[in-house]
Order: structure tokens, then C-alpha cells, then sequence
């Protein structure tokens, strides 16, 4: 009985560390201030999505095993939400937990609640996801596009108020400029980042989809997606970097070479495998060389 009644106030969570408030569900404008900077249990039909939300894919597996982890252990930690006019809220970050607390019948839920205008709401919800690690790369571009044009913020101030540095954001804004086909095969997982970074400087949309065809198509790495980028914007293949022989070979090479009476050529893939070739100048010298290696 005692490990069931334990259990019981563990699953409770953040609600059960709170001070008990019969007004939990009924703040109005009149107290508002006095709820302001506060965490509170809030009735989930009080609460509103947020508008601003940059998010618009929430992974369903993700979601019902966070549910799963609220029904057991509670929400751990508060959403953010504003207070609007009347008993009415509007989430700022959080929407995952509220989400998942409505998918397994929670009426209410723990909320720091605070005041916000329309901008402050949008630049709060941008912000808050752009430091998320799973979002995928034209989620974060379209929020640093949102905050520069709707915040109107410069590539320098968005860096300082993301924490990244201006270059970071201008990779990410630049794959804005790809073709919508390939946007969505980054956002679906099909191509990296790092592929499209080497697909921006293709001005042509239909040289784009071809590549990104044959990236799938083949399996192309991201280096061998910036070799074929090269070749087709200058006509050549990228000269490849010759593996140093080792030094085991090339302090016998000289030896070899006296004892066939010709220069012997070495070469040595990456795995380490290597081909010796003995260069001969007629049938004499082919017979030659036959008997010295009998």
C-alpha cells in the first residue's frame, strides 16, 4: 500500500511540489498580477496554441512516448505560456508536454505563466526552437528568416541572440534558396545538410534535381556530392590526392628497381593494398625478366 501511495504523489510531478490553489482555473484580469512570474496548475482547455509556433511537424512515435513518461512521472517541467484577456492563456514554448498531457486525459497541467506582445511571443517560440537539436536544417532557416524579416533583425544581431555565429546563419539561410523538392528531401531526412550546402552554388533547377537524384539514386557522400558539383560547374574532375607510399616500400623500391635493370612504379590504394609494375621494351626483355622471377 505505502509503494502504491508513493508512486501515486511521484506521478504528480511538478504538481505535486506546487501550493494547492482552489483559483488555479479562474485567474482573471483582476489578479493577473499576482499570477504573473509564477508557476501554476492551469486548466488545459484554458490554454491556447501558439500562432507563432515554427514547428509544424511533431514526430507521433516521439509524442505518445512522452505522454507515456507524463502519466508516470508528471510533467517535470512547466510550459511558458501568456496571459490573454478573461481566464484565457496562450502557450509560448511547451507545446510537445501540452500535447502529450491532453493525449493521455490530464485536465490541467504546471505553467509558468508571464506577459508578452505579439513580437516577444514570435521571437520567444523562434528562439526556443532554434536551440532544439532535432530540428531539421529548413526549420531552423525559415526561423532565422521569420526573425529577420518580421523582428527585423541583421544576420549580426540574430547570430548574438541565437548564440551562433553569423556565418552558421548564413549557411542556413542560403539553403532557402534551393529548389522546394530538395528543401523537402532534407526536411524528410533524404539528404543532409552538408548535400545541400554543396547544391547551392547550382544556379540551374533542373541541374539541382538531377544531382539530388543521383544522390539518392547512388548513395553519393556529401564529398562525393561537392565532387560532382565541381565537375559540373567547371567541366573537370577534381584532382585526386596521390597516397603516400609507405616507408617500407619506398626504402625497397631502389633495390627492386636494380635488380629488374628498370625503374619499378608502386602504388598503394587506401585499404593498404598495393600493385607493383615492371615496365619491360621487347621480347627479350619480357623473357628476361620472366627468368629473374623464377
Amino acid at each position: 500500500m505505502a509503494k502504491a501511495t508513493k508512486k501515486q504523489a511521484l506521478g504528480r510531478g511538478l504538481s505535486a511540489l506546487l501550493q494547492e490553489s482552489s483559483n488555479i482555473n479562474s485567474v482573471s484580469d483582476k489578479n493577473a498580477d499576482k499570477v504573473v512570474g509564477s508557476i501554476i496548475e492551469i486548466n488545459l482547455n484554458s490554454i491556447d496554441v501558439n500562432p507563432y509556433q515554427p514547428r509544424t511537424y511533431f514526430d507521433e512515435e516521439a509524442l505518445r512516448e512522452l505522454a507515456s513518461s507524463i502519466k508516470e512521472l508528471g510533467v517535470i517541467q512547466p510550459i511558458t505560456v501568456r496571459k490573454l484577456e478573461g481566464n484565457k492563456f496562450q502557450l509560448v514554448s511547451g507545446e510537445r508536454r501540452f500535447r502529450a498531457s491532453k493525449l493521455i486525459g490530464n485536465t490541467t497541467i504546471p505553467a509558468y505563466i508571464r506577459i508578452a506582445n505579439d513580437q516577444e511571443m514570435l521571437e520567444m517560440a523562434l528562439v526556443e526552437n532554434i536551440q532544439r537539436k532535432n530540428l531539421d536544417p529548413i526549420e531552423v532557416a525559415l526561423s532565422y528568416q521569420r526573425l529577420i524579416e518580421e523582428i527585423q533583425l541583421t544576420q549580426e544581431e540574430l547570430s548574438t541572440r541565437v548564440g551562433k555565429k553569423r556565418s552558421t546563419v548564413t549557411n542556413y539561410l542560403r539553403l532557402l534558396k534551393l529548389d522546394p523538392i530538395l528543401q523537402t528531401g532534407m526536411r524528410d531526412g533524404f539528404i543532409s545538410m552538408g548535400h545541400g550546402r554543396a547544391m547551392i552554388n547550382v544556379e540551374n533547377t533542373e541541374d539541382q534535381l538531377a544531382i539530388y537524384e543521383k544522390i539518392l539514386r547512388e548513395k553519393l557522400s556529401v564529398r562525393q556530392t561537392e565532387d560532382l558539383v565541381k565537375i559540373l560547374k567547371t567541366g573537370k574532375a577534381p584532382k585526386t590526392k596521390k597516397k603516400p607510399i609507405p616507408s617500407y616500400i619506398k626504402n625497397s623500391i631502389q633495390s627492386f628497381s636494380e635488380y629488374f635493370g628498370h625503374k619499378i612504379d608502386v602504388t598503394v590504394s587506401n585499404n593498404g593494398k598495393g600493385k607493383i609494375s615492371i615496365p619491360f621494351h621487347s621480347e627479350e626483355d619480357f623473357n628476361r625478366i620472366k627468368n629473374l622471377l623464377k
